[in-house]
């Protein structure tokens, strides 16, 4: 994991190999941002000269090299786009794909706007958070040595107040965030369902969240019929995780739900070639809560947070289960399996029903779920649902704040007859085409407690980024919903949820 430390050198000073300022766009040309003063009086007031020299114009999510040639410590100094009046968000994304851009390089100095004297907490927290989340990359499987390591250490230049506490939210979220992108990230011949409820085990030991892991044998004695029956054509069984974190002073509690299926092939209903390679990222629901979680016990908010991880593997073999099989989820409804790739709705049904006997304020689940988030909303946005508009609402500000993308979406009534089946209490997929994201939450809702305020969050598209990298995006896992989870869980303790 990449350092991050305060410093308060001059940056014409600083011992590092590379130094990242901001950069504006300007009717006379780039302008260097707040923050870069020292270094502008080090190149004798022409560092605009030489961006512009070099083609930079500041516009968001560009990055401009130039050779310090001696004027300063520094070998590099690197200016990050931030475009015309900058968000927070566009602030860690800068930070994040200029330290991105430095990979092989291991020190690295960041001043951007906001981190100064007369700065804020939530500025330090942006630049810090982007810059710690742009020095990843995903190693584990490499053997050469061509490929360039992320930043080693990062020293942000700040001095505003609440800075101490503002990097260390940064570097917890940070590391919750790089935990559901290795998960994530690893192949499904190195994490079957037992392996990540290993994961799950090690990351409560270390957190010390409290933790109970149902194996195959428990999950059918128990009537988990949606995870038991996903997860019986697979030779890797399935299993059901329960973490919980307890805080002494809470009133209120919020579970969290995640999908866990470590390879979705489809079952029977078998996926194409082309959209299964990327199916690894199945699991990333479950891995988002496992890492929110490891968050929230760090950061300590006056809320009760359980968390379920509904893990299996979804396989083709003669143990599979079949179209128009008839499964009872946990509690008693049965549902008439249609299409056995419609699966996360199932073991997620199991969770939400299970959920309902920890008393909760508020149920939040996610999964990659569905391919109609991906026609809806594209690859970074977030389709949020729910059975309260109120929550629904709340739930999005939460994302946006965390910094993460997501867009409120309706659960028409009239989808619910297009599950109506002619043998169980409920079919898994709608005999009706559209609307596909909208049909499988108005599924969940069903198993969600009678009463209980509940969220539905698709991240389909968002968990794995297929294209090149962005901002503090990487290619691959992107660690999705994590922050939105952790934010979720201080809203309800602050009671704004």
């Amino acid at each position: 994991m990449t350092s991050i430390s305060l410093d308060s050198e001059a940056l014409a000073s600083i011992d590092v190999d590379a130094i990242v300022v901001g950069v504006s766009p300007a009717e006379a040309g780039p302008a260097p941002a707040p923050g870069s003063e020292d270094l502008d009086r080090a190149l004798d007031g022409r560092l605009a000269e030489a961006l512009a020299a070099l083609g930079a114009t500041g516009k968001a999510g560009e990055i401009t090299k130039l050779p310090a040639l001696g004027a300063v410590t520094a070998k590099v100094i690197v200016a990050a786009g931030l475009g015309a009046d900058p968000s927070a968000e566009d602030v860690r994304r800068a930070a994040g794909a200029a330290v991105r851009s430095l990979a092989g390089t291991s020190r690295v100095a960041v001043a951007l706007p906001g981190t100064g004297a007369g700065g804020t907490a939530e500025h330090v927290a942006a630049v810090a958070l982007g810059a710690m989340l742009g020095a990843y990359s995903f190693d584990s499987y490499r053997t050469g040595d061509e490929h360039k390591s992320p930043v080693e250490e990062i020293r942000l230049i700040a001095a505003a107040d609440g800075a101490d506490a503002a990097v260390e939210r940064a570097r917890i979220l940070a590391e919750s965030v790089r935990l559901v992108r290795d998960l994530v990230n690893t192949p499904p011949s190195h994490l079957s369902p037992e392996d990540l409820a290993g994961e799950a085990e090690r990351v409560a030991g270390e957190t010390g969240l409290s933790i109970q892991v149902l194996d195959e044998k428990d999950l059918v004695d128990g009537g988990y019929g949606g995870i038991a029956g996903v997860g019986q054509g697979s030779v890797n069984p399935p299993r059901l995780v329960r973490l919980s974190y307890t805080h002494p002073e809470a009133s209120k509690t919020l579970v969290l739900v995640g999908k866990g299926i470590t390879f979705d092939s489809g079952g029977l209903s078998l996926k194409p070639a082309e959209a299964m390679d990327w199916m690894k990222s199945d699991m990333g629901g479950a891995a988002a809560v496992l890492g929110a979680l490891s968050g929230i016990a760090r950061l300590g908010p006056e809320v009760n947070v359980v968390g379920y991880l509904a893990i299996a593997e979804n396989m083709p073999s003669g143990t599979a289960q079949r179209p128009s099989d008839v499964l009872r989820i946990y509690g008693g409804k049965t549902v008439e399996v249609l299409n056995t790739d419609a699966e996360g709705r199932l073991v997620l049904a199991d969770a939400l029903v299970r959920a309902g006997e920890d008393s909760p304020d508020l149920i939040v689940d996610v999964a990659t779920l569905t391919g109609a988030q991906l026609v809806a909303l594209g690859t970074r946005t977030t389709g949020v649902m729910a059975n309260d508009d109120d929550v629904r609402e709340k739930v999005v500000a939460a994302a946006e704040r965390a910094g993460e993308s997501s867009w409120g979406m309706p659960l028409p009534a009239e989808l619910r007859k297009g599950l109506d089946s002619a043998v169980a209490d409920i079919a898994n997929i709608s005999g009706e085409r559209w609307g596909g994201m909208l049909v499988a939450g108005t599924f969940l809702k069903e198993f969600v407690p009678d009463g209980v305020k509940w969220a539905h969050l698709d991240i389909a598209g968002p968990a794995f980024n297929k294209g090149e990298p962005y901002g503090y995006t990487p290619k691959g896992g992107t660690g999705a919903a994590a922050r939105t989870l952790v934010q979720i869980a201080e809203d309800v303790a602050a009671g704004i949820l």
